[in-house]
């Protein structure tokens, strides 16, 4: 009778394993169908556990699920026993065999790695990522000998758990932003996925002694309970662009791209990005090119080479136009993730479809006159076995942050800094109203005698940086509706060490009178001094730079003495200056020289009540204003009245014909084809 119980009792235990065996197999199977791989991983170990070594075929294939999860969320170190076992249970494809081989290029274990990719290369000869993959495995212990001139560092920026995808940001970039599921992360609940918190981003700003406070979650509407990672910005700073993956309980997750602009130093709630109608891809890791012009991004969309492809989509007022898929060299049957560029328009981003040393390595892809691009591998130490990704630059220097999850067991990235030595010449430069402030809308046309030809975007404070080629000679054009072009040049010669050159744009408005700085006559007389050539030469550039302008040049006096004699004496400065112009090549018709005497005192600005705080913005400069302040204001105020000013009377001369219709442009300013072009004209 005892005997009967205990045979019932060990039958009522392996009923109910095999209960608690179908049930994690459920769990996992719907975990697994909608990408939730962390638990899915912990349902199928749980399941692979419970299996009877005596049902090996079943065992296998509970271990080959398992093992795929794990890949999926990078824990290497759990995937590839678990593919062990599904190959020693012969229950794991070709492709999980291949998946097995790259993973242990992963983990450092090269030899091991080379003798699966040639066993491999039997059934797949010709398969490319076999192919470069036993490439890798025999070629990588050399090239982590051999190094680079790369300094990598971890920093301060980590927490225990995953911190990835550093952003620079800031006109001195004194901001980093970057990706982290620390505890700090908004909500309570831990992702499926991953089995962390959902990545939130979070910023640390850098002081003014170097050092850089705790990273913090970027306020305001930006972050959510859902995932939020990988982003960029636009290169005047106002757009970020994003990558979000939404929460639903009962339908895969997919990446999409977001956008946030900045206003009044907060960012705004994100919204979606419509790159195209695919709603079964993902879209992810934005990167926009140093000109505005495109999006870069990460897309597994239809068209593509295999795994996740590196696209882009060109930028335009109107919106997106169509994607493009990067093709090769760059794409391969691998994934290629993470784009980012450095601003003297390298693209920079991470694949493990090209040889390198296992996971993701960074690859910088440096593109012709043709847009045909040539790769290199940075080697060792920035790229590692692990992933290696996420490169940010401080400015034209080759230096930043990146992410990697070397060394990690539990698959986590961390951010590390990296240095390398180079002599860079960059030039800085500012474009803004003269007598104002910044104009960040500005555009910037940079032209040099070897073929560059490019269009540099304009800062939140009216600056750009480009890097420049030793040898070369440059032309640079900043424009702006409302307000007069404007030059300047340079001429880049060989240095021994880095060098920045400093350009300044101020534009002259159209619609406003702008002042003429440092006119100077003798007292009581309308001749010019030998002083004022500066200024008025520097009005002749000018009319030079923009020929199709005429101007009112007015002189203008303050309220004491008589109106006639006024009147008279700012009359003779006008015309003086207007002989001036003419004599230096500008052609009379373009002049127009009035004496307004004391008939119009000066409106002030608001950049102007910085330098006299007791003034304030739309004060009229009259004898009733004046006389009310005290003596030392007074003279201020009067010597602000005395003023030389020109304003923009037409933009059309010399553009049309006697009949109304368009001159054709001069025959030596058509545009020149082929490889001689180094002109630009507007």
């Amino acid at each position: 009778m005892q005997k009967h119980h205990l045979i019932i009792y060990i039958t009522a235990l392996f009923a109910l394993a095999s209960c608690g065996v179908e049930r994690a197999m459920k769990k996992a199977e719907q975990h697994q169908a909608i990408g939730e791989y962390y638990e899915a991983a912990l349902q199928y170990r749980k399941a692979y556990q419970q299996t009877p070594a005596k049902e090996g075929e079943v065992r296998g294939q509970r271990a080959v699920k398992m093992a795929r999860c794990y890949a999926k969320i990078n824990q290497t170190q759990r995937a590839i026993p678990a593919f062990r076992n599904a190959i020693r249970y012969r229950q794991a494809t070709l492709n999980d065999r291949l998946i097995y081989a790259r993973l242990l290029l992963k983990d450092g274990q090269y030899k091991a790695a080379e003798k699966e990719f040639l066993a491999l290369k039997d059934s797949l000869p010709h398969d490319t990522l076999v192919v470069n993959g036993l490439q890798s495995a025999r070629k990588a212990p050399t090239w982590k000998k051999l190094g680079s001139s790369y300094t990598v560092k971890k920093t301060a920026f980590n927490s225990y758990k995953a911190d990835y995808s550093p952003m620079l940001y800031g006109n001195d970039f004194s901001q980093l932003y970057f990706t982290s599921t620390r505890n700090d992360a908004q909500g309570d609940e831990l992702s499926g996925i991953t089995g962390t918190k959902n990545g939130d981003i979070f910023v640390s700003e850098k002081n003014d002694k170097g050092l850089w406070s705790k990273p913090e979650p970027v306020g305001g509407a930006l972050n959510s309970a859902f995932d939020e990672g990988a982003c960029c910005f636009s290169p005047d700073g106002r757009t970020m662009y994003l990558t979000q993956c939404s929460t639903d309980p009962t339908l895969p997750r997919y990446a999409k791209i977001m956008t946030s602009e900045r206003s009044d130093a907060t960012w705004s709630k994100p919204t979606e990005l419509p790159i195209s109608r695919d709603t079964l891809s993902l879209f992810a890791h934005p990167a926009v090119s140093p000109d505005g012009n495109w999006l870069y991004f990460t897309s597994d969309m239809p068209g593509g080479m295999g795994g996740l492809d590196l696209w882009r989509v060109r930028i335009t007022p109107a919106g997106l136009g169509g994607t493009e898929n990067l093709g090769s060299p760059i794409n391969t049957p691998g994934n290629e993730e993470f784009p980012t560029f450095r601003p003297n328009g390298d693209l920079y981003f991470s694949s493990d479809g090209h040889p390198g040393l296992g996971g993701l390595d960074i690859f910088i892809a440096h593109f012709d006159g043709q847009n045909h691009a040539t790769l290199t591998h940075p080697g060792y130490p920035l790229n590692s076995n692990g992933d290696d990704f996420g490169m940010t630059f401080e400015g034209p220097h080759n230096r930043g942050y990146f992410a990697s999850n070397r060394n990690d067991s539990r698959g986590y990235d961390h951010i590390y800094s990296f240095e390398y030595p180079e002599i860079v010449q960059t030039v800085k430069g500012w474009v803004y109203e003269k007598d104002g402030y910044e104009l960040p809308h500005a555009q910037v046309y940079m032209v040099g005698n070897d073929g560059t030809n490019l269009k540099l975007s304009v800062r939140g404070d009216g600056s750009f940086t480009q890097t420049l080629k030793p040898g070369v000679d440059y032309i640079f054009l900043a424009t702006c509706d409302g307000f007069l072009n404007h030059h300047e040049t340079l001429n880049i010669r060989p240095t021994k060490a880095s060098e920045e050159h400093v350009l300044q744009f101020p534009l002259a408005s159209i619609t406003a009178p702008v002042l003429i700085d440092n006119i100077f006559y003798d007292l009581d007389k309308a001749t010019l001094r030998p002083e004022s050539a500066q200024a008025l030469d520097q009005l002749v550039a000018l009319l030079n730079e923009n020929p199709h302008v005429t101007i009112e040049l007015a002189a203008h006096c303050d309220y004491r003495g008589s109106a006639e004699y006024n009147q008279r004496l700012s009359q003779q400065r006008a015309e003086n200056v207007v002989r001036y112009l003419i004599k230096s090549g500008i052609a009379a018709d373009r002049l127009t020289a009035v004496g307004y005497g004391k008939q119009r005192p000066k409106t002030i600005k608001k950049k102007l009540t910085e330098q006299y705080t007791w003034l304030k913005e739309g004060d009229q400069l009259t004898p009733a204003f004046i006389e009310k302040l005290d003596k030392e204001q007074q003279e201020i105020c009067n010597q602000l009245n005395r003023r030389t000013e020109f304003s923009v009377l037409r933009t059309t001369y010399g553009m049309f014909d006697k009949d109304g219709k368009l001159k054709k442009e001069p025959e030596n300013k058509q545009k020149k084809k082929g490889k001689e072009e180094t002109e630009i004209y507007f």
